[in-house]
């Protein structure tokens, strides 16, 4: 054996691994450094039917919420230049961006525990690199360019015009489709409407917008049509933040070593076992389907998607020469050195608890949100003025009224009790559905109920039904007082 290769004993089997591949560099690239372009295999089998399920339903999702509305309302819309948020048509607004920091916390604890629950399947049959590269994007190449000796046949030859036209027609789709998605995904920050507005009116009528539209199709055609795989490998956090999170009980693609050492090529009618033969017979079809270039028999990997593609070729191959299927299959690592069934750990535990606490947490505060937000500001620079042995402040409210339905409500002073509403306009104030109100009022107290200069007093907003929608504490001037 060489000295760039090392036997790591398993569980008494030995597995030669070759550093320089597996722990010492990417998959996809060179020992010079230069980019090793991937050709993976068109992958099928029930894991890849499986997954086009769920990507096309998510897919799906993707090109149809934005039209969806709800009460009127987007079904999600997070506009940040206009402060527009909508969650299944809930206005939120700067003001409950707690609750959505509280969520994208329950979010993130979430995909921590199903990291160290579940390996990075959310990689394989969630993400949106995945679900555009490998349901959208690869399948236009398989289509145009055929399959990967094809296209390896397609990529070493010289320019004809036989590569010309393919090259050319592939990257042509792949620029419109990036056009598309871009206009999908500015849907969601500043509605169908207004893309389509916009699209309509043309570029020289919106020329930031063209802009940015440019911009944000060249970063998808960038990535789709070069980068690719590399988003995962390279650039991706969650990648890195795997290998601090999952451990010998998580569930990940593996490769059975225990089964499949030693690997040989496959001899009809032999008797592997007799041979000292493991059921791995070398074929590589595990290697030529992964989506990242990498050999999922080194071991556990960190450009590993769990995207099944091996799985599905493995069982293939062992359904060829009549040997058991689940040589690499969904299993922890301590079920194939140990053959111990997968349980829930401490660790796992903890971590759920922390995250029904939190769910439950944000379910309160999601419920408990007030119908309408008032605030009542003395206007800079205003004091009070004193008539007919009444002491007046003015007061500027600003009412925001964050349910679907239109809300009438009047004033009142809650405490101390004998304040009286003097209002600029109707008592009754309208305020339309998702809208700010903002008007004037003047509360007065009798001269003698003023022990203070400066008093806390606490003003409420009421419905018709006489119902408390909100309260705001603020404080009230009068004449300065000696006390004694």
């Amino acid at each position: 054996m060489s000295d760039i290769e090392e036997i790591e004993v398993r569980g008494g089997q030995g597995q030669v691994l070759d550093p320089e591949t597996y722990r010492d560099s990417i998959g996809t690239m060179e020992q010079s450094g230069k980019r090793k372009w991937v050709f993976p295999r068109k992958p099928k089998g029930k894991y890849t039917n499986y997954r086009n399920l769920v990507s096309y339903a998510l897919l799906i999702i993707y090109f149809t919420v934005p039209f969806i509305k709800v009460n009127g309302n987007p079904f999600f819309l997070f506009n940040v230049i206009d402060r527009e948020f909508f969650i299944i048509g809930q206005p939120f607004y700067p003001q409950d961006f707690f609750i959505l920091t509280l969520g994208a916390i329950a979010s993130l604890i979430f995909i921590i525990i199903f990291t160290i629950a579940f390996g990075r399947i959310f990689c394989g049959w969630i993400c949106p690199q995945t679900i555009f590269m490998e349901s959208i994007f690869r399948k236009i190449e398989y289509l145009i360019e055929g399959d990967r000796n094809k296209q390896m046949k397609l990529d070493r030859q010289e320019w004809n015009s036989e590569k010309i036209w393919k090259r050319g027609l592939k990257w042509t789709v792949y620029a419109i489709i990036s056009l598309i998605i871009t206009h999908f995904m500015l849907m969601y920050i500043v509605g169908y409407e207004e893309i389509l507005r916009i699209i309509s009116e043309g570029p020289f009528a919106h020329p930031t917008n063209f802009i940015v539209m440019v911009l944000f199709t060249s970063a998808f055609y960038f990535v789709f049509a070069w980068f690719r795989e590399q988003v995962c490998t390279l650039v991706c956090p969650y990648g890195r933040l795997q290998g601090v999170l999952i451990d010998k009980d998580t569930i990940n693609v593996f490769y059975d070593f225990k089964r499949g050492e030693n690997r040989s090529k496959w001899r009809k009618g032999e008797d592997r076992k007799a041979a000292g033969k493991g059921d791995c017979i070398d074929c590589h079809q595990c290697v030529v389907v992964c989506p990242t270039g990498i050999d999922i028999r080194d071991g556990q990997q960190l450009e590993c998607v769990n995207c099944t593609a091996c799985i599905d070729a493995c069982d293939e191959v062992m359904e060829k020469v009549g040997l058991p299927k689940g040589l690499v299959r969904y299993a922890s690592e301590n079920e194939i050195e140990n053959q111990t069934e997968f349980k829930f750990t401490g660790r796992m535990k903890g971590f759920a608890v922390v995250l029904v606490l939190l769910v439950g947490f944000l379910g309160f505060l999601l419920y408990s949100r007030g119908e309408m937000e008032a605030k009542f500001i003395k206007p800079a620079g205003s004091t009070f003025f004193v008539r007919d042995g009444k002491i007046t402040n003015t007061y500027n409210y600003t009412f925001l009224n964050k349910t679907n339905e239109k809300k009438i409500v009047t004033i009142k002073v809650v405490e101390p009790a004998h304040g009286e509403i003097i209002y600029s306009a109707s008592s009754k104030i309208q305020v339309d559905r998702d809208k700010i109100s903002k008007g004037t009022i003047n509360i007065s107290f009798p001269q003698e109920d003023m022990k203070l200069s400066k008093q806390n007093i606490t003003i409420g907003v009421y419905d018709m039904k006489g119902k408390l929608v909100d309260s705001y504490q603020t404080y009230f001037e009068g004449p300065f007082k000696l006390q004694f």
